[in-house]
């Protein structure tokens, strides 16, 4: 193993967007027993310490490489279009204005039914932005263009977040 091998590398993986959940998890679980630090307790404390740093690198790429939107992000920043560039976060007028639109909708929101529209309306938006991703990336190549993606999908994971917080504080 090399840990300044890339996360795709590391888990044996093809360098690209879609991937098999499943595979993820069973080269998790793999890597894990391979690098497990108790392995390695009769080689001394030095041995133990080296695989504990093995097992954190792993369970950080499994991170990134479980979720999408993190696999994304580290796809794009792989390709040098880094996902946080101070000179590019500009986002389209009509998404802004979406996002204006759901804000004023989660203001006005107070029943069960009201958040689980918003919640459903939003998971929509993020599997579309998600789709758009995986063909700017697997087939397309646009990483800039992915980076972009990445950053709205950002805005709509907090925007999530944020109805979870206003139905909590209204007991919903």
């Amino acid at each position: 193993m090399n840990l300044q091998s890339d996360d795709f590398e590391l888990f044996g993986v093809p360098l690209r967007f879609a991937q098999d959940r499943a595979a993820l998890d069973a080269r998790w679980k793999e890597l894990q027993r391979e690098a497990h630090p108790d392995r390695f307790a009769a080689q001394g404390a030095a041995a133990q310490r080296v695989a504990m740093q093995w097992s954190v690198r792993i369970n950080e790429a499994y991170q990134r490489l479980k979720d999408p939107m993190r696999r994304a992000a580290y796809l794009c920043e792989l390709h040098g279009a880094p996902i946080q560039a101070e000179d590019n976060t500009a986002m389209p007028a009509a998404f802004l204005m979406q996002q204006m639109e759901w804000r004023e909708s989660l203001e006005d929101a107070h029943t069960a039914s009201e958040f689980d529209a918003l919640d459903d309306e939003v998971g929509k938006a993020r599997a579309d932005a998600l789709a758009l991703c995986a063909r700017l990336l697997d087939e397309q190549g646009d990483y800039a263009g992915a980076a972009r993606q990445v950053r709205a999908l950002m805005f709509i994971a907090r925007f999530a977040q944020d109805i979870e917080r206003r139905r909590d504080q209204l007991g919903q």
